[in-house]
């Protein structure tokens, strides 16, 4: 009977833990302060753009919501102070699943009736106008026109925000992908063929290996 890699060997169980811990730890300060920051350069892309849509939030209105549901992200972080998802939903009186869809689908509910969605949206847009840090917006109290320098420092500090907010999963996924890559580099080193995206758990045979299978 065929035995895991060190199943049978407990006693080589805690130096394997060590050498993982070890390797994570070699990887996270020689990667992810570069993953960071190759993210928070998206991110500042991103408000950018959500900046350039809302006309710098002069014109935050329903359209824009409807145009880009994703902005809904930075918009929260462009508060404040910054408002969690759930804490949005509270103060503005508004689906839960409406922002939700709105975030993490990039899309407005499809089921939400025409009347429920515009009302709403204009409940977001009158949160995020009543909430916003006018000390990172601050043409927005003295009504005028942005300097391109202030719309790029605005941007990078909520871009700060918005990365400070997923930098767990920032960190969790690069480290996912670091994971994969070490077991396939092992399996293949070994004679296993990586079958991922191309067979159903059915069809799997010995001597081959999936990542992300779905098992019924």
């Amino acid at each position: 009977m065929k035995m895991g890699v060190n199943l049978n060997k407990p006693h080589l169980w805690k130096e394997d833990i060590a050498r993982s811990v070890d390797l994570y730890n070699q990887w996270f300060l020689n990667f992810a302060p570069n993953t960071y920051r190759e993210e928070r350069v998206k991110a500042t892309r991103h408000v950018q753009d959500m900046l350039h849509r809302t006309k710098h939030l002069r014109n935050l209105t329903p359209h824009e919501l409807r145009s880009d549901p994703s902005i809904l992200f930075a918009l929260r972080m462009a508060t404040a102070p910054p408002i969690a998802r759930d804490r949005l939903v509270g103060l503005a009186g508004i689906s839960k699943s409406l922002v939700k869809n709105m975030e993490l689908e990039h899309r407005l509910p499809p089921q939400m009736k025409a009347t429920t969605l515009d009302a709403n949206l204009r409940k977001i847009t009158e949160m995020i106008i009543r909430l916003v840090d006018i000390d990172i917006f601050p043409w927005l109290g003295e009504d005028r026109e942005p300097t391109k320098q202030e719309v790029y420092r605005a941007a990078t500090i909520v871009a700060d925000r918005l990365c400070g907010a997923n930098a767990d999963p920032i960190v969790r996924n690069a480290q996912e992908k670091r994971q994969l890559e070490k077991i396939k580099k092992w399996l293949e080193g070994h004679g296993y063929n990586d079958m991922s995206g191309k067979v159903t758990l059915d069809k799997m045979k010995p001597g081959m290996f999936a990542f992300r299978l779905n098992v019924p």
